[in-house]
Parts: structure tokens; C-alpha cells; sequence
């Protein structure tokens, strides 16, 4: 049963203090839901706590923030525990904490690899797995789980980030068929580059020629509106190169991964070119 009217529903938001993650607090708790914000930077979550308070002067709807780290199981439980303390009730969970490692691959470290997985993708099932309990006790519930359009088109130089999101698809999809006829619901989330504050952290490859086309509003008035609908798939990809690329991933994946390498390529010599010039 799709969750339609946000009003006195209790959403719990992984990854709440930026991006993404707040962007979607911000729509729900304008919108009358209760919102337990989670997030390992407790600073930015008292932050976040303050600015919704703020912005909505009048909400009826509880506010709270809990220090989370989500590759912690024992962290998890305790904070859909809270949730359900304070709330009664879990209608909602969205799973935005995660974060993004660019680089060759031969040279990529093993522990930058793992501790990849262990936000994006084992983040993902802690918070699914301790919530789905609540949820078919209640007979009802939704999961949001953020993917990326890096979980359907593999990009050279950022395979630790497609794996996790890869990783988030199929679990995601399992899932779902696992939950058929139970009442929960699934939307797998997969956009393109977004005005988060991960793109802006040091060290990702310039080469990518990176286009950011969406902001974290537009994304969560997205993922409201999915949720509303019962939609498993919310793919928001509005720049033209990597709508075609996925286009091209759903008929002919083998000559979509030539294209991706050629295209990089071919990026590559024109930074080497340019760095020439500039020597």
C-alpha cells in the first residue's frame, strides 16, 4: 500500500545532515512527518536538527537527530529502536548515507575498496534489515534506498562507487520480490550527479568531465513523489551523455562499455595534451 499522505508518518533518513539526506528531511518534515535525522557527523546533525526547526516554526511533527554510524549493526538497531520509542511507528526509511572514491583501479587501495561497500552498500542492509521487522509487524512501510546511475552504467575510474551501487541495485531488487504482497514497498533511487558536498571532496578524477544537473531538492521532491506512487524505480538522469549511455546499456550493454572506455580515453589525451601546452 503506497504511503500517500506524510502527515503524522514517522520517516527515519540516514546520511540527514547534507545533501541528499536533508534535502528529503526538509520535504517531510514540511509536510507534517516526524523525521529521525542519522548521521556520523553529529555536529552537522545538530546543525540540520536546527535549520528544519527553524524553517518550519509550526511543524507538529518530532525532530530528532541520533549519531549513527551505519556500518555499525549494533548503531542501526538502536536507531530504529529510537525511532519506534518516540514515534510508535517506522512508515518510512531512507537510505542516503554514503560516500564516493575515484581512481585507476590497479592502484585503488583495498581498504578505500571496503570501506566503500561498508557505507553504501552494508549501510543499506543494516537499515533495511533492523527496520523490516517494525514494518511487518505494522502490516506496512517503504523503504527509499539510494543507488546512482553508476549502479546501471559502468564508468571507468570509479568502479569501488558503481560496485556499492551496484550492489544496492540487486539487493534492492531481491528484496522486493522477497516482499511481494507483504504491504512494504522499495524504490531504488539511481541519479546522476547531484550538488552534494561528496563532489566536492578532493581527489576525484577532473577527467570524468563531470556536469552536475541536479540539486538535492529536486532530487527529494522526486523521491516523495515515487513514494506516493509505489514506484520501484526512480532513475533522474537529465544530462543528455549519460541518458544516452543508459539508452544504449539497455539494448547493447557490451558496446555501451566500449564507449565509456574509448570516451575516457580519449579524455585522458586531451588532458595529457593540454598539460603539455601548459608545461
Amino acid at each position: 500500500m503506497a504511503l500517500i499522505d506524510f502527515s503524522g508518518a514517522t520517516a527515519v533518513i540516514t546520511g540527514g545532515a547534507s545533501g541528499i539526506g536533508l534535502a528529503t528531511a526538509r520535504a517531510l518534515y514540511g509536510e507534517g512527518a516526524n523525521v529521525v535525522l542519522a548521521d556520523i557527523n553529529e555536529q552537522g546533525l545538530r546543525e540540520a536538527e536546527g535549520q528544519l526547526k527553524k524553517r518550519f516554526p509550526d511543524a507538529k511533527g518530532h525532530i530528532v537527530g541520533m549519531p549513527t554510524d551505519v556500518t555499525r549493526e549494533d548503531e542501526v538497531r538502536e536507531l530504529m529502536e529510537m525511532a519506534v520509542t518516540i514515534c510508535q511507528q517506522i512508515n518510512l526509511v531512507v537510505t542516503c548515507a554514503g560516500i564516493g572514491r575515484g581512481g585507476p583501479v590497479d592502484v585503488f587501495a583495498a581498504s578505500e575498496m571496503q570501506r566503500i561497500m561498508d557505507i553504501n552498500f552494508m549501510g543499506t542492509f543494516h537499515c533495511l534489515q533492523k527496520a523490516l521487522p517494525i514494518m511487518r509487524k505494522q502490516g506496512s512501510g517503504h523503504f527509499v534506498c539510494l543507488s546512482s546511475v553508476a549502479g546501471k552504467l559502468g564508468t571507468p575510474y570509479l568502479s569501488a562507487y558503481c560496485a556499492s551501487k551496484w550492489a544496492v541495485r540487486g539487493f534492492t531488487s531481491a528484496v522486493r520480490a522477497e516482499l511481494e504482497g507483504s504491504g512494504i514497498g522499495i524504490t531504488t533511487v539511481y541519479p546522476a550527479w547531484v550538488d552534494t558536498p561528496m563532489l566536492q571532496q578532493e581527489g576525484e578524477p577532473a577527467f570524468l568531465g563531470i556536469q552536475v544537473m541536479l540539486t538535492p531538492d529536486q532530487v527529494a521532491a522526486e523521491i516523495l513523489q515515487a513514494v506516493r506512487e509505489d514506484r520501484r524505480d526512480l532513475t533522474l538522469a537529465p544530462n543528455p551523455d549519460i541518458s544516452l549511455a543508459l539508452q544504449l546499456y539497455a539494448v547493447d550493454p557490451d558496446e555501451a562499455e566500449r564507449k565509456m572506455g574509448q570516451s575516457i580515453q580519449r579524455a585522458l589525451a586531451a588532458q595529457q595534451v593540454q598539460e603539455v601546452k601548459q608545461a
